[in-house]
């Protein structure tokens, strides 16, 4: 990895910036309950508008859960090829990543060829 792949940035300043990601969504993930189970029967939650509600809210839950867990990986990801040395470098074609696209998103493993 060379300056001109990552811009200005150094490892180390790059390593803080994904932790630091990576603890803001940890933080989340505590402070969020995970979604109970959807409920079963309309007698549960009262009537069928109630209960669309209570299943449409699990769902959501769910999927931010989900997502968060995915942001986590991706950041991992992204720590993994910063030791290794391929920080910067799209691991489709191994071109470098503008340093424009890593600092909207630190942890995309794409350049912008291949991101489509």
């Amino acid at each position: 990895m060379s300056k001109k792949h990552t811009g200005t940035l150094s490892t180390e300043q790059w390593k803080i910036r994904l932790l630091a990601m990576r603890s803001d969504i940890e933080k989340l993930l505590a402070g969020h309950e995970e979604p109970r189970a959807q409920p079963e029967s309309d007698q549960e939650v009262g009537d069928r508008a109630a209960r669309a509600e209570a299943v449409l809210d699990h769902e959501m839950a769910a999927e931010t859960t989900r997502r968060r867990h995915t942001e986590i990986n991706r950041i991992n990801a992204a720590l993994k090829r910063l030791e290794d040395g391929h920080f910067g470098d799209c691991v489709t074609c191994d071109q470098p990543i503008s340093p424009e696209r890593l600092a909207l998103d630190p942890a995309t493993p794409f350049c912008i060829t291949h991101a489509k």
